[in-house]
């Protein structure tokens, strides 16, 4: 039988692995697994952080999933909307506070239509900035639009790749549109951002291991992994499981094994599980922090998931807190955009 260091030293020498390896990884003992997933952090993206600042501009969503406070059931959450000269005055603040990335993200909320949402990134395009999309499935001529307009990155999370289960947590969605949206934004030249849940109800190891080997098919540029946690005000509230965040550890670890020089963000919600989750991640296989620079008013609303971290504190403080955590672990702030340079 293949040895942990043996599928450890295959990555380390190939970056391939087989299903049944990954599935191997995801239930052994993750000290090895995390030490070599840093290595090759360091060996492929170096010590340095990209901090990306989130601008998230409208909580109202159309979508229905099972887990998100943000599902358009939810009437319990008191929806926002942000106007063009608020989103385009946050984002500006991001490039005071020395960003060097902008993320914008929302609801699925089709109030920004496709000329509104040109404007807006043409008019933060004017800043040397790189910009990333969050918002969602839209049309390829959408998609073409924002990147002609000069979006340079997008983020279009799969969730789970297992079909049924995708179904069950995405009443009004489908799958292959979703996947037929990554394909296009791909195709547009996008640097490509994706990502998993890891603990919904109902999840394999065999359903983790196909995300990994579909975020290698993709060649996804940017790759987002994150403990499930439920919101209250869903079906599947009280669902939890605090194991999540070791198992999203051991999914992120291994997909830098296996996509070496992509950018991995150290999620806020690990951090919402673990005090520490961030620089765990960080130690981990991660090499990005994505901080909020809304207000806190704002922040509070934008409950995707319960218990947020910082959403009282102003994005002048999180910058300097989160920028101190990363220096103390030995790791420094970039100072670049952040582009993915392939090997």
């Amino acid at each position: 039988m293949t040895s942990l260091n043996d599928i450890l030293e295959k990555a380390r020498e190939k970056h391939e692995l087989s299903k049944d390896e990954i599935e191997f990884l995801l239930q052994t003992d993750g000290e090895k697994l995390f030490k070599t997933a840093d290595e090759i952090r360091k060996e492929y993206v170096g010590d340095e952080v990209h901090l990306r600042g989130l601008v998230e501009f409208s909580n109202i969503c159309k979508s229905t999933c099972k887990y998100c406070g943000l599902r358009a059931p939810n009437k319990k959450i008191e929806r926002y909307r942000l106007t063009p000269d608020e989103i385009i005055n946050f984002a500006n603040e991001g490039v005071m506070l020395g960003y060097k990335t902008l993320v914008l993200q929302s609801g699925e909320d089709m109030y920004y239509e496709r000329d509104l949402l040109c404007s807006i990134i043409s008019e933060i395009k004017k800043n040397d900035i790189a910009l990333t999309l969050s918002i969602g499935e839209r049309s390829e001529e959408d998609y073409e639009a924002f990147r002609t307009a000069g979006a340079d990155r997008y983020l279009l999370r799969i969730e789970t790749t297992d079909r049924n289960l995708y179904k069950k947590l995405h009443p009004n969605m489908d799958f292959e549109n979703r996947l037929a949206c990554l394909k296009n934004i791909k195709s547009l030249g996008y640097e490509t951002g994706t990502g998993c849940l890891v603990g919904l109800p109902g999840q394999t190891m065999s359903s983790l291991a196909d995300d990994i080997l579909f975020f290698k098919s993709l060649n996804a540029d940017m790759v987002g992994i994150g403990p499930f946690i439920p919101h209250p005000d869903t079906p599947l509230k009280g669902m939890f499981n605090p194991d999540n965040f070791e198992r999203a550890l051991k999914v992120m670890a291994v997909t830098r094994l296996v996509l070496p020089d992509i950018n991995i963000p150290a999620t806020t919600a690990m951090e919402t599980v673990n005090p520490n989750g961030r620089i765990i991640a960080l130690k981990s296989g991660a090499n990005v922090v994505m901080p909020n620079i809304l207000t806190s008013e704002y922040k509070k609303k934008y409950e995707i998931y319960p218990n947020k971290i910082c959403i009282n504190e102003h994005s002048g403080k999180c910058r300097n807190c989160i920028e101190a955590k990363i220096n103390s672990i030995g790791r420094f702030i970039s100072t670049t955009k952040g582009f993915r340079k392939p090997v």
